[in-house]
């Protein structure tokens, strides 16, 4: 039987605190690369976003204009009640594939691999329909395959460049030096600049 990730499906997966995905705080690679970040006005977008602590650190120092997007309410519900100042209609409760506007920066942290792998093609594309002229897409991408049916859906450096050539020209798409010690030598860290 063919699983359908579905909003009802991930809002079960929160509810039943089945998310070994969420290290409970921002990862090293991304915090890293947030501090290094000048422009505060950066329009930043947060696909997938789950328990958003990339959020919550991006605007605790001053980049006020991020979005999360999710189509599991109980994240962003969860988000809300961590953040309370945090503008509730930055929160998108909806399916990122249907969704409009230009930003700046997307990143990606675990959106990607929990996907299901037919769908990554056609997120390639959007995130660059959603970019303005010189976005980024920046991020984390497993470098791994997992015994266990997904998602998450592990692959490789090989696969995604064929998703994303297309679409983006390649900053950066190296393995993290920087990654959580249980994900060490696992992660690309990807930054990729729209065409």
């Amino acid at each position: 039987m063919k699983q359908d990730f579905n909003a009802d499906y991930w809002q079960q997966r929160y509810t039943q605190h089945n998310t070994g995905w969420d290290t409970g705080s921002i990862t090293t690679p991304l915090k890293d690369y947030f501090d290094q970040l000048e422009n505060k006005a950066l329009r930043i977008l947060i696909p997938g976003c789950g328990n958003a602590y990339e959020a919550e650190y991006l605007y605790q120092n001053g980049f006020k204009n991020v979005f999360l997007v999710d189509f599991a309410p109980g994240p962003l519900q969860n988000f809300a009640q961590r953040v309370p100042d945090f503008p509730v209609e930055q929160l998108l409760h909806q399916d990122f594939f249907e969704l409009e506007g230009e930003y700046d920066l997307i990143v990606e942290q675990t959106f990607f691999c929990a996907l299901n792998p037919a769908l990554r093609p056609e997120y390639a594309r959007k995130a660059a329909s959603l970019l303005k002229p010189g976005g980024k897409l920046a991020g984390l991408l497993f470098n791994t395959t997992f015994q266990k049916p997904g998602p998450p859906f592990g692959g490789n450096r090989e696969e995604y460049r064929l998703y994303f050539e297309p679409y983006f020209n390649f900053l950066h798409f190296e393995l993290a030096y920087n990654s959580i010690p249980p994900r060490q030598g696992n992660e690309l860290f990807i930054l990729l600049e729209v065409k």
